[in-house]
């Protein structure tokens, strides 16, 4: 009798963990866990094909969804795109913006802003892959570059800029022009990772290696700070 009753919850135990299953991966329900899945593999399909190679059926595949569901979040390609922006820049927005408007000093507002910057796109490697071959490609007028550098750009830009302003003014930094600034801390922090596989091609080393991201963050930081403080 005792066996035959922890069968019988060992069976129930096993139903119930299909219907879990097929619940997250078939219908709409959970759909806070649906759509970040869908998200991530799309982040992955576009980095590696570009939004005119990226193939829906393949993001579906890759989030364990079917391709009804994923039509049921995103209409089109196109929006899963534009979402996949949104995911990328609203979370670097969000990951920088408090420290930029913190009471700290300006010095230290700069080198926390690089440091959270560099620790993004560190954990999110495959991020540039996602949009720099897509606006090199469809260039300054496309309707999603103009309402990223809207939403998610100029809040930081303004900020950097007021930044170097009043560190200027204090004496800590040099002074700097902020379209100059800008595009070059990008520069050195974003570069490395979109170039990954030709310097593991080059030097044999792996540049994501945990002690290596480690050493690039201490360069990237000195290397800013040697050319911006005084």
């Amino acid at each position: 009798m005792k066996a035959t009753k922890e069968t019988r919850v060992r069976m129930v135990a096993l139903r119930q963990g299909q219907r879990n299953r097929n619940f997250r991966l078939g219908t709409r329900g959970r759909p806070q866990e649906s759509r970040a899945s869908i998200l991530k593999a799309a982040v992955a399909e576009f980095a590696e094909h570009g939004i005119a190679g990226a193939r829906t059926d393949t993001i579906a595949r890759a989030a364990h969804v079917n391709k009804a569901l994923l039509y049921y979040y995103f209409k089109d390609k196109d929006s899963l795109y534009e979402a996949v922006l949104d995911h990328v820049f609203g979370g670097l927005r969000d990951h920088v913006l408090p420290l930029l408007e913190s009471n700290s000093s300006p010095r230290q507002k700069m080198l926390d802003y690089l440091g959270a910057y560099f620790d993004y796109i560190a954990a999110n490697p495959q991020f540039p892959r996602v949009v720099q071959a897509e606006w090199m490609r469809s260039g300054a007028k496309s309707a999603p570059m103009q309402r990223v550098a809207k939403e998610y750009f100029r809040p930081i830009f303004r900020k950097v800029a007021e930044i170097l302003r009043l560190g200027t003014a204090s004496g800590e930094f040099r002074p700097v022009n902020p379209m100059d600034f800008l595009p070059s801390v990008a520069a050195v922090i974003v570069f490395y990772f979109s170039a990954a596989p030709v310097i593991k091609a080059l030097t044999k080393v792996d540049p994501l290696s945990a002690q290596r991201i480690r050493e690039r963050r201490a360069f990237v930081l000195d290397f800013i700070s040697a050319a911006l403080f005084r």
